[in-house]
């Protein structure tokens, strides 16, 4: 079996797939639940910076996770060779557990739903293309206004061949592309210098990412926010109306109220959203999703790292809350379903519960009506950075391109904005929900518990009363 008719195979070179699964039933068979995680990845990255190559790099690595779960207590060891041996001695490290009174937790669904393509994006391409799409991204950005003094491109793709073998004897496989292309530009006049940055990806294939309207669009907008930030004045300071648009926006929505509505942090009693199902926590007309399903969007998965099948789960609806987002362990321990939330960064990782694609529902507004209705304050497309605290959903965020609104017309860009508040609250103030819902242009990571993995965001153009601007003026 070579690579190309069997990717799994590369996961079976020193290890019998019967082997594997004899070996799992035995290590586990003291537990609840558990699995024997296998995983092959290939990845690679350029970065052009300054007129030249930066950086290539390419990587290869292969490994296992071997996870027993008794009760509420996790035993989780990992190596990066695949072998009977190894997963022996990973299995020494589950001994430590109390043997468990309870039956075996049941597998999870079968499902033969594949949401992505099984080719690998890196083989498709040659080196040389991918090289020259970025000297090119860099020429014609420099090439569409005299101010561009600096550019960034950077070009990525990774390639996961996954499968999860459960002490039953129920096996689950995937197979996972992605890719990204990030464009970022330094504008320069009269000695101030702003920045603009546009990216996007998903799972698919370099073809997108090498159409030429695609990457042409993403320099254009880069260009044209770092242009905006050239013409920027102070940010105002104080509780303000805010209008948020469409799209990436929702990676507020996303650190605001997204991890409050992970099944872990509500099991334990630690969010603001633990013990409220059935209460209202957001005003009428906010409906928050969390959906896996959704085909070859960045934070999409056929199915979960625990072989659940990922779908829509309503988590807010029209202001109610409904549910978490759970993994098999926290929903076992809730006496719910798993949702197909049950993420890990690698093989090196135990899953936890996590978001895919979150966003919210669009309504009825007209984004050109909101914005009439803000007479005093700012109007946000764009964030970088945002932190939170989880327990208490406080959150900073900063906007990469925001306006000041007067009277309901956008009076001029600003600079500087920091959006603070709390989620919990923050969805109590939506005043207005346009029917522009959009989700993000595929370029999120999220982090939590020290594993990153890839995720979507989305929101439609909203209004918000009152959040605490962070200004300079």
């Amino acid at each position: 079996m070579t690579q190309a008719n069997d990717p799994h195979a590369l996961l079976y070179n020193q290890l019998d797939p019967e082997e594997a699964k004899a070996l799992t039933a035995r290590l586990l068979a003291p537990c609840d639940d558990g699995e024997l995680y296998l995983q092959f990845i290939a990845s690679e990255s350029f970065a052009f910076d300054d007129g030249r190559l930066k950086t290539a790099d390419y990587s290869r690595d292969s490994g296992f996770g071997l996870r027993g779960v008794s009760g509420e207590t996790t035993g989780f060891a990992h190596a990066n060779e695949i072998s009977a041996g190894a997963i022996a001695r990973a299995g020494e490290a589950l001994q430590l557990l109390d043997a468990t009174r309870s039956p075996l937790a049941a597998p999870p669904e079968r499902t033969n739903r594949h949401l992505y393509t099984d080719a690998s994006p890196l083989d498709l391409v040659p080196f040389a293309e991918k090289v020259a799409l970025l000297e090119k991204i860099d020429a014609i950005a420099r090439a569409r206004d005299p101010r561009v003094a600096q550019v960034s491109a950077s070009l990525a793709a990774s390639w996961s061949a996954i499968d999860i073998v459960r002490p039953d004897g129920f096996t689950a496989r995937d197979i996972r592309p992605l890719v990204r292309l990030n464009v970022s530009i330094v504008a320069e006049q009269n000695g101030r210098r702003e920045t603009g940055s546009f990216g996007f990806g998903g799972r698919y294939l370099y073809d997108r990412l090498f159409d030429e309207g695609q990457w042409m669009r993403a320099v254009d907008e880069a260009v044209r926010q770092a242009l905006v930030n050239l013409e920027s004045i102070e940010a105002p300071a104080g509780e303000k109306t805010v209008l948020l648009g469409p799209g990436w926006c929702g990676v507020l929505l996303h650190e605001a109220v997204g991890h409050g509505l992970e099944g872990d942090f509500n099991r334990k009693g630690t969010s603001a959203f633990s013990g409220r199902i059935g209460e209202r926590v957001a005003a009428s007309g906010v409906t928050v999703i969390d959906d896996g399903s959704i085909a070859e969007r960045r934070g999409s998965l056929s199915i979960d790292d625990e072989g659940t099948p990922t779908k829509e789960t309503v988590l807010i609806e029209d202001g109610i809350l409904k549910g978490y987002m759970q993994d098999r362990l926290n929903a076992r321990l809730m006496g719910v379903e798993p949702t197909g939330n049950g993420r890990r960064e690698s093989y090196e990782h135990a899953p936890m519960p996590r978001m895919t694609n979150t966003f919210m529902r669009g309504g009825s507004d007209d984004p050109a009506e909101l914005l009439s209705r803000v007479d005093d304050g700012i109007y946000a497309t764009s964030f970088g950075g945002g932190q939170v605290d989880i327990v208490s959903g406080k959150f900073v965020f900063a906007c990469t391109e925001a306006y000041r609104v007067e009277k309901g017309k956008v009076v001029a860009p600003i600079k500087g904005a920091t959006l603070i508040g709390d989620g919990p609250t923050v969805l109590t103030k939506v005043r207005g929900v346009g029917n522009d819902m959009a989700l993000d242009e595929g370029i999120g990571m999220c982090g939590k518990g020290g594993q990153s993995v890839p995720a979507g965001v989305g929101q439609p153009t909203l209004l918000v009363d009152g959040i605490t601007v962070g200004g300079t003026a």
